[in-house]
C-alpha cells in the first residue's frame, strides 16, 4: 500500500483544490504520487477531456518552476501531459500524519497532447490579469522562464527526460 499523501494546490493565498494521491518515488529533488481524476465529473477543455477513471502521475520538484501531470484513461492509454506553472513545491513529511505537498498556481499551464503534436500554451491572459508581473517581477520571469523551457522541450519530444529516474 502506497504512504497517502495530500496535494494542495493554492492560488492567491487560498486553497484551489485539494486532494489525495499515492507517493510513488521522493529522491529529495522531485516526488511523484499517482492521483485519479479529482472531480466526480468530466472536465471538457476542448483539446482533451479529463473525466472519472482517468489517472494523474504527477511530478512536482522542489527546486523547479513547475508539475508535470502525465494523464492516461482509465484503461491506461496516455492522453497527454499537462503541465502546471507554479511555484516550487513544499513538501511536508511528519511522520504522523499523512505527508503533503503544497504548490502555488501561477495561471500559466502548457498541454502536450500523447503523440506530441499538439502543444499548447495556456492561460497567459489569466497571467497577464493576475497582476503577478506587476506584484512580484521576479516571480513573473521564473514563471514564463518555466513555461518556455517545458515548451522546448515537448517541441523537441524530450518532455519524457523530465520524468526518468
Amino acid at each position: 500500500m502506497r504512504q497517502s499523501m495530500d496535494v494542495v494546490l493554492t492560488k492567491g493565498g487560498r486553497t484551489k483544490i485539494r486532494y489525495q494521491a499515492g507517493l510513488l518515488t521522493d529522491d529529495g529533488h522531485r516526488i511523484t504520487v499517482v492521483a485519479p481524476w479529482s472531480a466526480p465529473d468530466t472536465r471538457d477543455f476542448g483539446f482533451v477531456r479529463f473525466e472519472p477513471g482517468d489517472q494523474f502521475t504527477e511530478h512536482y520538484w522542489r527546486d523547479r518552476w513547475y508539475a508535470v501531470k502525465e494523464v492516461r484513461d482509465r484503461a491506461g492509454t496516455l492522453k497527454g501531459w499537462y503541465c502546471d506553472i507554479t511555484r516550487p513545491a513544499d513538501v511536508l513529511r511528519p511522520s504522523a500524519e499523512p505527508g503533503r505537498i503544497v504548490v502555488e498556481d501561477l495561471d500559466l499551464d502548457l498541454w502536450v497532447s500523447a503523440d506530441g503534436t499538439e502543444v499548447l500554451r495556456l492561460d497567459e491572459d489569466e497571467f497577464t490579469a493576475s497582476g503577478l508581473p506587476e506584484r512580484d517581477p521576479e516571480a513573473a520571469r521564473e514563471a514564463l522562464a518555466a513555461l518556455d523551457e517545458l515548451e522546448r522541450l515537448a517541441k523537441d519530444g524530450a518532455l519524457t527526460t523530465l520524468l526518468d529516474p
